[in-house]
């Protein structure tokens, strides 16, 4: 019976005992190897016959990089050597270090060489110019081994004291911009033990061996481990390497095995006996990789991938192995394909219409062809059918239409508010002021863990997550969970109040087939879900479906509730910049009335929605990418909502300095202050360990506060009647000026949304109580003011009689006390037009135009 093995190379011996390394160029017409020797080896790919030769090289050669036209080598002596592949010869000397290099690398394009040595820095030197060098010197430890991204926006560098170091390459000086512990042991520089780091085709993720003899997947956008290649090998992993399409990783041991990995699986698929293999590369096109080994013995072994799992190389570029993979994530923005049945069908050819002129006379007749000659391009010459054809085929501007551009619109993705990301294999299901919820992933089943900032009320538990739920909303009620549809298991909706006075405490439904949850919220009252099929579910808390409805603006993008109120926001009209509008709408659910129908979200043009929620007082707000809280006036009023903001996180006073770099994620507006988790180092959400909540006044966006060490520095240098003369304020006097009008503003904010509740049938005994307390505090603002005004002097006369008028006091007590402070700083002429206005008021009452 013929042996199913396949066939083995031969090895050649390209070198002298020692270590070997090899490298195809991009192109994978050559291979090339370097070895202890003092000979390079250019094999042609195809070719079995004797490889050609460059001598007189460097001796102890360690490391090979190439591109189609020429091939860098490291050696020992600390020389970087170009060598011209055209020509088969040296070329230049690229760099010289004091001490041992150890890895070279290429960016993709061959423009830059990064050098690797014992040195404390990383070089790069250009290869057509090696006297610009830029310095790579914050890890400040000897490297071992480098890479570049797909993309040569980064490198990442693997340095003796076990910590992955990455460099951004994006602008002149580079910038070390992530720090990656815990995932290579420390290494030894002369060890042929490997922490290679292997950069997966897709760009999106690298590999890297661990000291378990494992190899883990760590991905670029939040550096976390993902997917890990494991119990393969019984020794350290010597060498490492990605097929071209991603497909498969190739790996080699001390346990004198190559293993060849599936990549979605992470699964061995073969198992090859090759001893001492310290490099591997795969041919860019071909089933063939080559490997060397510590003998200077090179293989170039062609059918290198068993044909059972050949056609795995033949795959299109596959996806870096994530345990939750960001592509596959539900969102807005993929669109369904349309059903066959639905599809636009290709337009017939055009005939002529059955019953027109031309086709009862057979045609135009022949004599009128030349009646007209089309000499400008005008377009009015018939065709065949008498008919003109410029109209059709150019537009205004005189392209043709064929070749105009389709605009594809740029939906607003779909997202849960107060949820992350899958980072790793943890996640955030839901953040607020009530408490938070989270989850592990276990590999088979998830771990859920909800715990309450208040242990007085509420417990905290976990549970065995086997539904694998991808989103949570926490009331002080309950909990609401949702999970995605899975193969035939359609996705499934599961509430479990905290406390009840019965035997059945949770209830679970589940929603057609093929129809996953995009965002859910959780009132007092409902239960709202949204939905990849564009439907808005509601439930009672006790699982009653209450309406299913489709809106008008989809696809869906979030929710959110209050009490009886629903709040969804979906993708509208597309602008000019080819990105949808978002359309809100806000609909009291028990009473059937809509308070607002389809109105505009504020967004800046290019700003995204980050999240949205209602305050504790049950008004709207929303919080976007450019750090802007904006709150919904008059939203009860059909038609008169407006979007006010109430803070710009980037004129905060912690970051006026410009010395800070910091974002915030949004968690909630209650006690009239902006709660939510402050994020560093360019995070864009919180990790684990949960970060404390802060906390941050309302400040309306009025003018960018300087600094405060500046202004108490001008305020010691300047000449205190230098100020008096040219009429400028003291700083102390303009920084209360702007803290009265940032309360004047705020608290009129809040006396409009009190007003808007009073006005509705929700309002009772204690809103309208809470209503004339904001309007004294206005006024009592506004008394304060005018002390300041007065102060000034008599040419502020004008301002401070306008902050009279704007006093909502109609009783006469509050102008009364102005005309007081007014005699107090002896403003006898303000002090009379006061009392005119008090007189008016309390003439005419009612007359509230004139004032």
């Amino acid at each position: 019976m013929a042996s199913t093995a396949p066939h083995r190379p031969r090895a050649r011996p390209a070198h002298t005992q020692g270590s070997t390394h090899c490298a195809y160029t991009p192109d994978g017409t050559k291979l090339v190897t370097v070895g202890s020797n003092n000979t390079i080896r250019l094999y042609k790919t195809g070719f079995d016959g004797e490889p050609i030769n460059i001598d007189d090289c460097q001796e102890q050669n360690v490391s090979v990089a190439a591109s189609n036209d020429f091939f860098v080598v490291g050696s020992e002596d600390g020389t970087v050597s170009l060598y011209s592949i055209s020509n088969t010869g040296f070329d230049k000397f690229l760099l010289r270090c004091s001490l041992p290099i150890r890895d070279v690398a290429l960016t993709p394009d061959s423009k830059w060489c990064a050098v690797a040595s014992d040195e404390l820095t990383v070089k790069l030197v250009r290869t057509d110019d090696n006297s610009k060098i830029r310095h790579l010197k914050e890890h400040n430890k000897p490297t071992k081994h480098l890479a570049f991204d797909t993309t040569g926006a980064s490198i990442t560098l693997a340095c003796t004291d076990g910590i992955v170091y990455v460099y951004s390459l994006t602008s002149d000086e580079p910038e070390l911009i992530k720090k990656v512990d815990g995932v290579i042991g420390t290494l030894d520089t002369e060890s042929d033990a490997s922490a290679k780091i292997a950069w997966h085709p897709d760009g999106r993720a690298f590999a890297v061996p661990t000291p378990t003899r494992d190899i883990q997947v760590i991905s670029k956008n939040d550096w976390e481990k993902q997917r890990a290649f494991s119990n393969g090998h019984n020794g350290d992993v010597t060498a490492l390497a990605w097929s071209p399409n991603g497909a498969i990783l190739a790996s080699a041991g001390k346990d004198n095995k190559i293993l060849l990995w599936e990549a979605k699986t992470q699964s061995v698929v073969a198992r090859l006996d090759y001893a001492n293999v310290i490099d591997i590369a795969w041919h860019p096109n071909n089933n063939l990789a080559s490997f060397t080994n510590s003998d200077g013995e090179v293989y170039i072994h062609q059918d290198f991938v068993p044909e059972q799992f050949s056609s795995l190389l033949k795959l299109g570029k596959q996806p870096a192995p994530f345990i939750h993979d960001p592509l596959t994530e539900i969102s807005a923005n993929i669109r369904r394909p349309l059903d066959i049945g639905s599809r636009p069908q290709p337009l017939p050819e055009r005939r002529i219409r059955a019953g027109s002129y031309d086709s009862l006379m057979d045609g135009p007749l022949p004599e009128d062809d030349d009646f007209v000659v089309d000499d400008d391009g005008a377009g009015y010459v018939m065709n065949g059918n008498g008919k003109r054809t410029h109209d059709d085929e150019f537009d205004i501007y005189g392209e043709p239409l064929s070749k105009r551009p389709h605009l594809e619109p740029e939906y607003h993705e779909a997202f849960q508010p107060g949820s992350t990301p899958w980072r790793g294999n943890r996640k955030y299901l839901c953040l607020n002021l009530i408490g938070f919820v989270w989850t592990v992933d276990q590999d088979g089943h998830n771990t859920v863990t909800v715990e309450f900032y208040d242990h007085e009320f509420h417990r905290d538990f976990h549970f065995t997550d086997t539904f694998l739920y991808d989103k949570a909303c926490l009331t002080e009620n309950g909990a609401l969970f949702s999970c995605p549809p899975k193969d035939d298991v359609p996705a499934t909706i599961f509430y479990r109040p905290h406390e009840t006075w019965t035997n059945r405490t949770d209830w679970r439904t589940q929603l057609p087939k093929g129809e996953a949850v995009l965002a859910m919220s959780l009132s007092e009252s409902f239960v709202t879900v949204t939905t990849t099929a564009n439907y808005v579910r509601v439930y009672t808390l006790f699982g009653i479906p209450y309406r299913v409805y489709r809106p008008k603006s989809i696809p869906m993008v979030t929710c959110a509730s209050w009490r009886d109120y629903v709040w969804t926001i979906g993708n509208g009209p597309v602008g000019a910049d080819g990105h949808t509008r978002l359309l809100y709408t806000i609909e009291n659910v028990k009473r059937d009335e809509i308070c607002q129908n389809d109105d505009t979200v504020a967004l800046p043009e290019g700003a995204t929605l980050k999240s949205v929620f209602f305050s504790d007082n049950g008004d709207p707000c929303i919080y976007d990418s450019t750090g802007t809280l904006l709150t919904l006036l008059h939203w009860r009023q059909p038609s008169r909502a407006s979007w006010i903001p109430l803070l710009d996180t980037r004129l905060l006073p912690r970051l006026a300095s410009g010395r800070k770099t910091e974002t915030y994620f949004p968690i909630a507006v209650a006690d009239d202050k902006f709660h939510c988790i402050i994020l560093k180092g360019g995070d864009q959400y919180p990790y684990f360990p949960r970060p404390l909540l802060s906390e941050f006044d309302f400040s309306i966006p009025l003018t960018s506060d300087p600094p405060k060490s500046k202004s108490k520095s001008r305020l010691t240098n300047m000449d205190p009647d230098a100020m008096d003369e040219d009429g400028t304020p003291e700083p102390e006097e303009e920084e209360e000026t702007r803290k009265l009008e940032q309360q004047y503003l705020l608290k009129g904010i809040a006396a409009a949304q009190a007003q808007d509740l009073v006005d509705s049938a929700a309002g009772g005994h204690a809103q309208r109580s809470g209503l004339a307390r904001l309007e004294l505090e206005i006024d009592k603002t506004l008394l304060q003011y005018l002390a300041i005004e007065c102060r000034e002097g008599e040419d502020r006369g004008m301002r401070a009689l306008e902050l009279v008028q704007l006093m909502r006091d109609r009783t006469g007590r509050m102008v009364e006390a102005a005309g007081k402070v007014a005699e107090r700083y002896g403003r006898s002429v303000l002090g009379e037009k006061i009392r005119e206005v008090g007189e008016r008021r309390a003439g005419v009452v009612d007359d509230d135009d004139e004032f």
